[in-house]
């Protein structure tokens, strides 16, 4: 079977809900993240066969299949094909495994994987909600309240249930947000982020900047600041400290044939190793990671003492902590340059993200073998394990 590699792959830094992004268009924004992919790869625009791009909330400015207008905004030829996917928080993600599945089935040979939320321009859940308010209907349908009675699937509950049947207090969880927060400062200030970020320019009323540092890290976090805000349920340990940041950005990931790269004479960065996806229960939701990890390591022929580096999506602070108490992995090698209870969680654009942070971290810190995994509402998780070349 054909091998997938991943060239180049580059995010926004991320901009906090009515922070420094949101006077852009998600489609432009979109367009910022496609065009650096192309400009940094080398690769010659009409060489795309598609664009595949995660979103979540796909209503009103991210509607009519943002992908497709994304591409249209772009420099790529209108003769570039794209599409617009959703498997929640994990579309970008899966826009990478289904680009991955394109070049290793022989159909595709360059495919860019991208995302895009604007969180700000598009709240969260607003193509369900918009929709309720006006009696258009619900998303359960008379057959799935069959099934599933009086349950309302609600991740702020899934995490409440991770972090009650692990046991971790609120101490813990606390802690784990700290550490996202130091480590994304300490990646800032070093640089670690330079090579992933694409500049975006934004009017600020001192005049037009580039937004390059990703605005949801807190420079001067303390456990004692963390430990004082509000818990989001009254009854449980969660707060919005230790939960990921509503963001917005965009990013993309080029995945291409081993074909391609001697046509296009390309570097490839990583080489994709393992493709999973798997699901289990709605209600929970955010624990499949654990149970993908475990196949996808199977199916690999790996332990997880093979892995270097981890990416595990920050979603809730009980979830990576789950995850680590599950495999046994090293916590030293979770999402060294911080997570999104730090640097923010744009839904359908995180995928392409933390494979941005992970193959630049493999390179950064001479690893070899990174695995990327997410929650994602509905109760399913990707795994996507890739091996530096």
């Amino acid at each position: 079977m054909p091998t997938a590699y991943i060239v180049d792959a580059v995010r926004t830094a991320g901009g906090k809900r009515g922070g420094r992004l949101a006077g852009v268009h998600p489609v432009d924004l979109l367009a910022k993240s496609l065009d650096a992919i192309v400009d940094r790869s080398g690769i010659d625009p009409g060489a795309i066969d598609d664009v595949v791009t995660g979103c979540v909330s796909q209503a009103g400015e991210q509607a009519m299949q943002v992908g497709r207008m994304g591409v249209l905004a772009s420099k790529l030829p209108e003769s570039t094909p794209a599409v617009t996917i959703d498997r929640q928080c994990g579309s970008s993600q899966q826009a990478i495994q289904f680009a991955a599945q394109a070049v290793m089935s022989g159909t595709q040979d360059a495919v860019i994987a991208s995302g895009v939320e604007s969180m700000t321009r598009v709240p969260m859940g607003s193509n369900a909600t918009l929709h309720m308010k006006e009696g258009l209907g619900h998303y359960k349908s008379p057959g799935l309240e069959e099934k599933y009675p009086n349950i309302q699937f609600s991740q702020f509950m899934g995490a409440e249930m991770i972090a009650e049947k692990h046991g971790f207090t609120k101490d813990q969880l606390d802690s784990f947000a700290l550490e996202s927060h130091q480590k994304a400062i300490k990646a800032t200030e070093t640089g670690a982020f330079e090579d992933e970020i694409v500049p975006v320019e934004i009017e600020t009323p001192d005049g037009d900047e580039m937004h390059t540092v990703d605005e949801g890290i807190r420079f001067d976090a303390s456990l004692e600041g963390i430990a004082g805000v509000k818990l989001i349920s009254p009854e449980g340990k969660i707060s919005a400290a230790s939960a990921s940041q509503i963001c917005d950005g965009s990013s993309a990931v080029l995945v291409v044939s081993e074909e391609a790269l001697k046509r296009h004479n390309l570097t490839p960065m990583v080489r994709i190793h393992n493709l999973t996806v798997t699901a289990g229960d709605p209600v929970i939701m955010l624990e499949e990671p654990l149970f993908a990890t475990d196949r996808a390591l199977e199916r690999a022929g790996m332990k997880m003492g093979d892995i270097d580096l981890y990416e595990v999506n920050e979603a809730f602070a009980p979830v990576p902590l789950a995850w680590l108490k599950h495999t046994g992995a090293d916590p030293d090698k979770l999402n060294v340059h911080g997570g999104a209870i730090a640097l923010g969680h744009p839904l359908g654009a995180s995928g392409t993200k933390l494979m941005a942070t992970l193959v630049h971290a493999l390179k950064r810190h001479d690893k070899k073998y990174g695995l990327q995994t997410m929650c994602e509402g509905g109760g399913v998780a990707n795994v996507t394990i890739v091996e530096r070349v």
